[in-house]
Formats: C-alpha cells, structure tokens, sequence
C-alpha cells in the first residue's frame, strides 16, 4: 500500500510551498494531503502521519485529529535556499526588519538564518502591529510581503521557509523506507546547494563585467562628468564630453589634483563648497554651462556634471512636447459631459466661466459624479489648454510616495532616490494645470507643504535647498465633507479657504435621474453592444435607484448585464441578484446555517468591529484576538482568521491585506441588528 502523509499549515501559500518541497522529494513513495487553515479544514484524520508547518497551528487543528491514533510530526523550518542569495545582496551590517505573521517565528526565522552563518546584517523580528525601534529601509519576509508595513520602500521576498533536513529524516524513518531513499534525498539536497553556489559566482561574474563596462558608460553620456576625492581632491572620474568642454585629455586629468588642474578659480571654489549640493552657470571656453555639484557623504566623494545650456534649453522645450504626447494631456472637454437635465447644464455652465479664471477651483461631488472629467474639461476650456495637465489620485498613494510624486526630490534624499533626483508633478505642470483628486485625504503634513506651494508658488524637492518658481493652475476634488473635517482637526482651515477660492458641486445621479436613458444610450453604443431595446420597466427601476456610486455604478451594473444577456434586449430579469440598489431580501437564510456555537462567534466578532468602525477604525485579527477575551468566547489568532474569512464570503467582512485590518459592511450591521428577531 502506498505512504500517505498529511500536511497542515496556517496559510494557503505555505500551504503549497511545502507541499511541492515534499512531493519534489519524495516523489511517487509517499501520497502527500495537504490542508490551509486559512481555507477551513473539513476531514477527520485517523490513522494517519500529520506533519504540522509550525507548532502554532496545534490549537487551530486540534479538533480533527484523532491523537490516539495518528504519529505528529511537527517540522522544524530552514531558509528556502532558491531565495537566499537575495540575502547576500544585501550590503554588510545592514538593519533588516524581518518580517512574519508572528513575531515568535520571525525570531525562530532570524535565529536559523544566524545559525547558518548568514549574519552579515542585523535582522529585526517583527510581526503587524509591532513597534518598529529603528530607522530600517528594507524588509524581508517569507512569502509574506503583504505584511510589511508600507513606510518601508524596500520589499524583498525570500520565499516560504522550506522543512528541514531533520524532518524529512524524521518521515523516512516512520514509513520505514530505504537507506537508498536516504542517501539519494541528501544527494539532492546537495546538488541544490551546487547550484546555489554556480548561481552566486555567475553574479560574481557578472558584477566584474559591468565594472569593465562602466567607464564606457560614463564616457557615452552627453554631460560632462567629473568625480574626485573630498579629501585631497585626486580626480577619479574625468569623461570624454569634459575633455571636450575644457580643453584638456582625461589621461593627464586623473589622478591629478582638482586644484593644480583647474585654473578657474570661481568654479574651483564653487566644486569644493561646503554644500551637499549646488548648481551654478559658468562660462567655459565660449560656451555657457550649468555645472550641478552633489557629495557622495558615504564614499567621500563629490560628483559633478556638466550640462550645455543651450542643449538644456532645447531638452526641456522636447519635454514639454513629450509630457503631452505620452498622456500628460486633458482628455476631456464640455462636449464630454452627457446629460441635459436643467441641473447638469446650470453646472456646465458655470464650469466654463470657471474654467476662464487663474484661480484655484475646488470640485465637490459624490464617488463616480464626474470630478475628473469636469477638471480635464476645464483645463481643455483654459487659456492652459495647449501646456500639461497632470492628476494625481492622492487617496491612492501613500503619504511619502505621494510627498515624492507631487514635491520631487535631489538625488540622494532617500534610499531608492533616482540618479540626478526627480522632478514633480508641480514642476513637470509647470505653465499647465495639476488636478489633485480626493484632497480630503492628504495628511496634515502634506496640507502644509501645499499650503506654502499655493502661497509663493515656490516648489522645494524633498531633501534640496533650493526654491524652484512655478506657474500652475490647482484645480482639486473630493467627496468628502472639508467643513466637518476641519471641526474634527484633520483638515486645515487656511488651506481649505485658499483651494475653494472658486468652487463647483456636482450633482449626483439622482438629481439627474432624467439623463440616465441617455447616459445609457451612450454606454451602449460605446461598448458596441448588441442590445438594442430597453424596457421602460427597467428604466423605471434604474431611475429610482439610489446609486451611491453614480454614473459609474450605472455604467458597471449595465456591463454586468450586457455579458450575461442572450438577447438583444435588457430587462429587469438581467438586474445583478445581490446589487444593494435592487436587493429586497437579507441574509437570514445565511445565518440559519449557523450552529448556536458560531452564532454567538460570529456576533461578538461583528460586535467589536462595528464600536471599531463607529471610530471610523479597522480591526486586525490581534486587536479583535484582545477584545474578545473578556467575552462569551475567546479566539485566537488563527481561529479568527478562520472566522473572518467565513464572514467575508458572506459578505458581512472586509478583509483587507497587510496591516490595513478588517471593516464591517452594512449586510454585517444589519445581521448584529436584527440577530434576535432572526432566531426567533
């Protein structure tokens, strides 16, 4: 009779590694069932080996394991060698943060790495909802990235950690199999560690090529670059294109002196300033040049280049031609905006006037209203029109990511900092139109960086000195009530009156209601649709729905029913069953379901997720995991990451990845309200 082994880990993706790692193995000796405690478990095992991943699941898988009559195995785990040169990498004393779904084995995880002498940096265990003690850039994890925080810039996946030698030895020796299969196992092992080691020197290799080729590299550039050391000021780095601009050969430049080579005495004193980085126009040789000087604090090294003016001048006069022709354009104009209704074209109307104006306008409207479009309509209606219009979607981005993307940044500032900096989007605006989308979601910090932009139109890049004057139009949007959020402190109110200088309000779609036979008729024709007949009954329905999502709610339940139609009409029948517009019934046939013991469960998870949304707050499966404690039932970690995702396929849970938590939705509201009447 064929081996049979039993595999239970927390997670589905551990679940798989490991599963593939045992089959890789043992291959058609042993049959290998696996199971994710994430998924729920629905067998009773009996008679069986059980290799848990870890000993923090016992508690989860206790209750279907006979333990009378099945051998347990607990696996111990070591570094997944296909990753591990992405350890090696990285650079000697480095702080790491390690990062796992527990703390206790990130430690167990940190304290193998070190064991097997991968010690070159200082690892950090840490789990979600840890302090973070050090300044760190960089995280690692096992197949479990989604975890690190996101102030961290630097992800870097290791793979799920492997079962070690150990355990397997362990399996072999319950099936009682061969000393062959022993021996040809460790074989195996030892050919991955060969070409583990043939992978690393094909890096080597490969490093010492790109050396070679390095000065080629400087040489091909078209500015002229010079490095030399801080201390003593012995050239290093002297190019072809600065051989050209000053008169001299790189061969008789390096290794020489920056002072007995240069007889420029302001451009000497402007390379060795004290500054960290500057720039500055210099007449070399008949030609006009602006030289950019940065220190290399680490290497002890300054780095300058040399830009040809009139080269910049007609590099910057193509940029702006490229930000319009790769997307940095407004798409939309008036004629863009559907609807006849008296509401729709009192405010097209006064878009336009604004659109006449310099001024800043604030656009306010529900999610799906138009904001965008308006905006862009606006731009295209401008005496801006022919220069960049740029959006961002400042709910979409993180705070420091957004910081970057709107202010830029000088090389350097931060690890992961493009050569040369980056300018922002108010620079690469410059002369056209910035539309900054969900405003009411920008932190305090942010605020007041955009507060002083708006004041002395004056940009600063994040970790320069200098003030780089700008011309742009801010138009902004939000759906969010600025007014209340000024009361509650988040919103500052000096920045509020200077963005709603000019203001427009969106109406919604059910202030306009009239205009959905023609918004429909447009989504038909635009998706080249079939459909060719509308019954007014549905038009009926559509007309009277709430649409808290607008005209693009509309448009995402007419797609809906166009894919699932079989003919070239649409009726009510075609209505999505569960859509909250058009769904008349609860989920009570859900809970009936529902054994007394998960009842009572179920309630008290939804119970203490609907005080953390009354906060406007999420919940993480530890902060749930700590308040149920002093309840009717107490859960784990794990036994409420199983609870969640049971809740969520039936709607009543967000589960967000990371450290972002879970929400209660309305469906779960509305079952932790009427649960008695339910049982009744």
């Amino acid at each position: 009779m064929k081996h049979e082994l039993i595999l239970l880990a927390g997670t589905k993706e551990t679940e798989k590694a490991l599963k593939n790692q045992l089959q890789s193995v043992f291959r058609d000796l042993i049959s290998i069932k696996s199971f994710a405690c994430d998924e729920g478990i629905s067998s009773f095992f009996t008679k069986k080996l059980i290799v848990y991943s870890s000993s923090l699941i016992e508690e989860e898988v206790h209750d279907y394991i006979d333990h009378s009559s099945c051998t347990i195995i607990k696996a111990r785990r070591t570094v997944n060698y296909e990753y591990i040169d992405r350890i090696f990498e990285l650079p000697y004393g480095k702080k790491i943060l390690y990062v796992n779904d527990f703390v206790k084995t990130a430690r167990e995880a940190v304290s193998t790495l070190k064991r097997l002498g991968i010690d070159h940096v200082d690892y950090i265990p840490y789990s979600p909802g840890e302090e973070i003690a050090y300044d760190v850039d960089t995280a690692i994890s096992p197949g479990e990235t989604a975890l690190i925080p996101d102030s961290i810039p630097v992800k870097i996946d290791i793979g799920v950690r492997l079962i070690d030698l150990n355990t397997i030895t362990r399996i072999i020796h319950h099936f009682k199999l061969s000393e062959q299969v022993t021996y040809d196992i460790t074989d195996r092992y030892t050919k991955k560690i060969i070409e583990l080691s043939q992978r690393l020197g094909t890096i080597n290799r490969k490093a010492n090529t790109l050396n070679k080729f390095l000065n080629r590299v400087v040489d091909g550039v078209n500015d002229g670059i010079l490095a030399f050391q801080e201390q003593g000021g012995e050239i290093t780095v002297f190019n072809e294109v600065l051989e050209q601009m000053l008169g001299m050969s790189a061969s008789s430049a390096k290794g020489k002196k920056l002072t007995r080579l240069f007889k420029n005495i302001e451009l000497t004193h402007f390379l060795t300033s004290m500054e960290d980085e500057d720039q500055k126009y210099f007449t070399l040789r008949q030609k006009n040049v602006m030289v950019y000087r940065f220190r290399m604090k680490s290497e002890g090294v300054i780095v300058a280049t040399f830009k040809d003016l009139e080269e910049t001048i007609e590099m910057e006069k193509v940029r702006k031609r490229e930000l319009q022709r790769s997307g940095h354009i407004a798409k939309y104009t008036f004629n863009s905006i559907l609807g006849s209704s008296p509401v729709i074209s009192e405010t097209i109307s006064i878009a336009r006037k604004l659109a006449r104006s310099e001024l800043p306008v604030l656009i306010i409207g529900e999610t799906g209203t138009g904001k965008e479009l308006f905006s862009s309509a606006m731009h295209n209606e401008s005496s801006r029109c022919t220069s960049p219009y740029l959006a961002v979607n400042c709910s979409a981005l993180s705070e420091d990511l957004l910081e970057s993307e709107l202010f830029g940044y000088v090389e350097g500032a931060f690890t992961g900092a493009l050569k040369g900096g980056k300018k922002g989007l108010f620079e690469q605006a410059d002369g056209g139109t910035l539309f900054l989308d969900e405003i009411g979601d920008i932190s305090m910090k942010l605020q007041t960086r955009l507060l002083r932009v708006l004041e002395e139109m004056e940009v600063r890049r994040i970790g320069g000195n200098k003030n780089i004057p700008i011309d742009v139009r801010i138009i902004t949007a939000t759906n969010k009530d600025l007014a209340k959020l000024i009361a509650e402190g988040t919103f500052r109110e000096d920045l509020y009156h200077r963005l709603k200088i000019l203001s427009l309000t969106l109406p919604s779609l059910r202030e306009r209601a009239e205009d959905i036979p023609e918004l429909i008729k447009y989504f038909l024709h635009s998706e080249q649709s079939r459909i060719t007949q509308v019954d007014q009954e549905l038009l009926s329905v559509l007309s009277q729905a709430k649409w808290t999502g607008n005209v693009r709610e509309l448009k995402n339940t007419l797609l809906y029913m166009m894919t699932i139609s079989e003919g070239d009409r649409l009726t009510t029948d075609l209505l999505p069953k569960n859509d909250h517009n058009f769904l008349k019934n609860d989920h009570t046939k859900n809970i009936k379901a529902f054994s007394l013991t998960q009842t009572e469960e179920y309630r008290n998870i939804l119970s203490v997720l609907t005080g953390w949304y009354k906060e406007g707050k999420r919940a993480s499966r530890e902060k749930l995991s700590s308040d149920l404690k002093g309840t009717s039932t107490p859960l784990t970690i794990q036994q409420i990451r199983t609870r969640l995702s049971e809740l969520q396929k039936l709607g009543y849970v967000v589960v967000y990845r990371g450290r972002k938590g879970t929400e209660i939705t309305e469906a779960g509201s509305k079952w932790v309200k009427d649960k008695e009447e339910c049982f009744k």
